[in-house]
């Protein structure tokens, strides 16, 4: 039964026990999760792939995410916002995404709001809701990582606020994970503070 404690890799170095499952989630656990991310386009990127993910496994996402960005022009906002009908339709048809309505559906929506925003907008607004990494002690189990923090409920209302949809505060939290505004790299885990 695990602890949900750091785990010894195969090269003996400890990890978040989810980073070892797979070879496909190693590299993403060493490499990218925690790190910081900026960039309005990059940041779309990393809020679309959060909600398509809801409901669904992350290593789901990932492995597909080579698929989601040639699907989705590189996930450039004022690409994305110029889609059409067809480009929908042909999205709906695309086996390298995940083909749910509701998803595509907000992240073209998105992307149509995320055009009229000023050039560095969404990086601003995301981090702004970056909380003081000295608040919180680094966690030494996996029950100790929050689904949801204040902070991430503050960052849903205000990405709705602006229109965007599909942002929910479970999906805000995990954006925030995942581009680097919190740390929830366990305690021991050898990519804790790599940032």
């Amino acid at each position: 039964m695990s602890t949900g404690a750091a785990v010894a890799g195969p090269d003996g170095a400890l990890r978040c026990p989810w980073g070892l499952s797979t070879d496909d989630y190693v590299a993403y656990h060493d490499e990218e999760w925690g790190r910081p991310v900026h960039g309005d386009d990059a940041l779309f990127e990393r809020l679309s792939l959060e909600a398509f993910q809801s409901g669904l496994s992350w290593i789901t996402i990932l492995r597909r995410r080579p698929g989601f960005r040639a699907a989705f022009a590189g996930f450039r906002i004022e690409k994305v916002a110029a889609f059409t009908g067809a480009d929908r339709e042909r999205l709906l048809a695309d086996p390298g995404i995940i083909r749910n309505r509701a998803k595509i559906d907000a992240t073209l929506a998105n992307a149509r709001v995320l055009a009229d925003w000023a050039e560095g907008d969404l990086d601003e607004l995301i981090w702004s809701h970056a909380p003081d990494p000295a608040a919180r002690p680094a966690p030494r189990t996996l029950a100790d990582v929050p689904a949801v923090t204040p902070e991430s409920t503050a960052l849903s209302k205000a990405l709705k606020k602006r229109g965007l949809r599909f942002v929910g505060p479970t999906t805000a939290y995990a954006l925030m994970q995942a581009c680097g505004l919190v740390d929830d790299h366990l305690a021991a885990c050898v990519a804790r503070g790599a940032r």
